[in-house]
């Protein structure tokens, strides 16, 4: 009920000892609220006067009001502890959310929510860009070149997802991210994902060691991933008989299923489990002394059989990319080909249904492994 007199309709006023406007109105109840405007500015004063108002009109005072009570800090804090961790995220993923949040928490933490601006931000990604990469040494500290864009981005990606979650527990009412872009492309920063050719793929496994060349073709086949599912795999995750590998952990949550096999991939797992009898694990540690009892790091072997073949260094996680090219290249649905990658939120495919093993291996079938080797004339015709 609103006090008996004379109304107190929405004003600007001013404190004293205060050298900010002050602003005072009702919300839908009839409650009074008065609250420091934060500018000595009138103009800019009078702007949040009315973003109150229509705030109010649209009901979202209740989660302005929210957001002023939870600090950046804090947040972080929360989203660090109960969303970065696996099983949520991967913890690679988690470590650089940790990372990011160094860079993060100095700049905005004793903020509150509603006061994180896209002005802000983007000051934060103009001064980050500029920043000196810092070199820990012996004798201390020392300065490198400018910090790379690819760094910055993923800084503002953890930012931005940090936000979107406020959104979603009604912290928030819209993220200030939705309103930066980034100031620069980063195709010329970020290094293109590499398509192994047919002709690339024999003279690598010409020159690979055995198990690599297995691997090679396992996941150029199934587009496994190689850290997180093919290297831990156990042989009782492999069934030969029926063509199928079981994957209890993954990246993300719809990595877990069952993928088919092709008949290429069939012979190489063959291959491998016969190789190595002694040993649970499908790729065990050649070393006694290894930290883990499966193979964890091939990366000075993948890179010493690429100078071998003569080929420029990719990274071996690129061949999911030369998996999904030659998927695309024989016919199957973008859609689709998402699904065998098991990439991604499972909210991503809420659209279509669940894919089925039979399914799949007749997607498996239209694997194209000449895919952007045909001539300029085979291609799709463009319509006039």
């Amino acid at each position: 009920m609103f006090r008996r007199g004379r109304p107190q309709r929405p004003i600007i006023f001013r404190r004293k000892k205060s050298t900010f406007w002050w602003i005072r109105y009702r919300d839908k109840e009839g409650k009074l609220h008065k609250e420091s405007t934060g500018t000595s500015d009138r103009d800019a004063a009078e702007q949040v006067l009315q973003e109150r108002l229509k705030a109010r009109d649209e009901g979202r005072l209740p989660i302005l009001f929210a957001s002023r009570k939870v600090t950046f800090g804090a947040w972080l804090d929360w989203y660090l502890e109960t969303r970065s961790k696996p099983p949520f995220r991967a913890q690679k993923t988690h470590e650089q959310n940790l990372n990011a949040a160094k860079y993060l928490r100095p700049v905005f933490g004793d903020l509150p929510l509603s006061e994180i601006t896209a002005e802000a931000i983007e000051d934060y990604i103009h001064h980050r860009l500029q920043d000196k990469r810092k070199i820990h040494k012996k004798l201390g500290v020392e300065f490198g070149g400018t910090i790379k864009p690819v760094t910055v981005h993923q800084e503002f990606r953890v930012l931005r997802r940090l936000l979107n979650v406020a959104v979603k527990k009604k912290l928030l009412a819209v993220s200030p991210c939705s309103s930066v872009e980034f100031p620069m492309l980063l195709l010329s920063a970020t290094r293109k994902p590499h398509y192994m050719t047919s002709n690339e793929q024999k003279t690598i496994e010409f020159f690979a060691p055995d198990y690599l060349r297995r691997i090679v073709t396992i996941i150029s086949e199934m587009g496994l991933r190689p850290q997180k599912e093919l290297f831990p795999m156990l042989k009782l995750q492999v069934d030969l008989a029926n063509g199928v590998v079981h994957i209890p952990d993954s990246k993300t949550p719809s990595g877990i299923a069952d993928m088919p096999m092709t008949s290429l991939a069939k012979q190489a797992f063959q291959e491998q489990v016969q190789a190595t009898t002694c040993s649970e694990y499908l790729f065990p540690s050649p070393s006694p002394r290894a930290t883990k009892p499966h193979i964890s790091k091939v990366a000075k072997t993948w890179r010493t059989t690429l100078r071998r073949a003569g080929i420029e260094y990719f990274p071996l996680y690129h061949l999911r990319h030369t998996f999904a090219t030659r998927l695309s290249a024989g016919g199957v649905a973008d859609n689709f080909v998402t699904q065998m990658l098991r990439q991604g939120d499972a909210q991503v495919f809420k659209r279509y249904s669940q894919a089925k093993l039979n399914m799949m291996r007749e997607a498996l079938e239209k694997l194209d492994r000449q895919a952007n080797e045909h001539r300029e004339n085979s291609g799709t015709p463009v319509a006039n």
